[in-house]
């Protein structure tokens, strides 16, 4: 068995609007009734003057306007009718937009009872609570790991991150290459500070020397005197 349908509701306001539209309809069947009517007693008029009975004719003539007169009448009533129905719908519009607005502030409202000033701080300390006690957990677990551990971590990272590097576009890769590059070259390139130049001109320092001896004095003439032979 399937699910009955629902049937829309049918207002006040749109039974007005549609007896309204009905009005209209009737008013413009009757517009081209009219219409035929002054067409026929124009050719009638037409007839009469053929035939020389101007009397005639113009009795026609008379009649074609009477009816000229209700086509004007009912030309401002379909007008009038018109401008009702549109003034009905654009105010059934403007009462379905106050009242979705007048929803939507008790939704805000009933939001803003959910989300206030102590709820908000509550959260915003059980968040800072949270993040502290993931940061003590790591801090231990840090701490716990040995030194083959740390390296064993060290490369499954290093791994992780060339296997991001090979699976990204050649683009991005190229481009990651490029910058590392350039890196290295800004590296190389780097100019080395050197000390700078003194501006005043060194002095050596006084040094006092003694007087160094004099090892080449004449000796005082205690040679003998070796006879000479004659």
């Amino acid at each position: 068995m399937g699910a009955s349908q629902s049937t829309p509701k049918v207002t006040a306001q749109d039974r007005a609007i549609l007896d309204l539209k009905l009005q209209r309809d009737k008013l413009k069947q009757y517009q081209k009734k009219i219409q035929q009517v002054l067409d026929r007693e124009k050719e009638i008029a037409r007839q009469h003057l053929a035939v020389g009975d101007k009397q005639r004719a113009l009795i026609a003539l008379r009649r074609r306007k009477y009816q000229e007169s209700l086509l004007v009448k009912t030309d401002g009533q379909l007008e009038s009718l018109e401008q009702l129905v549109s003034t009905i719908e654009f105010s059934l519009i403007e009462v379905s937009v106050l009242h979705g607005l007048k929803q939507g502030n008790e939704v805000l409202k009933e939001i803003h009872k959910e989300m206030n000033a102590e709820s908000v701080e509550k959260l915003l300390e059980e968040t800072a609570e949270a993040r502290e006690y993931q940061r003590e957990i790591d801090e231990m677990l840090s701490n716990n790991l040995t030194v083959e551990e740390e390296e064993a971590v060290e490369a499954e990272l290093k791994a992780l991150q060339a296997e991001s590097v090979s699976e990204s576009p050649p683009a991005i890769a190229h481009i990651i290459n490029v910058r590392v590059q350039a890196t290295e070259r800004e590296a190389e390139q780097a100019p080395v500070e050197l000390p700078s130049a003194p501006v005043n001109v060194p002095v050596a320092p006084e040094v006092y020397a003694e007087p160094i001896p004099n090892t080449h004095e004449e000796e005082p003439e205690q040679r003998e005197r070796v006879p000479v032979m004659a």
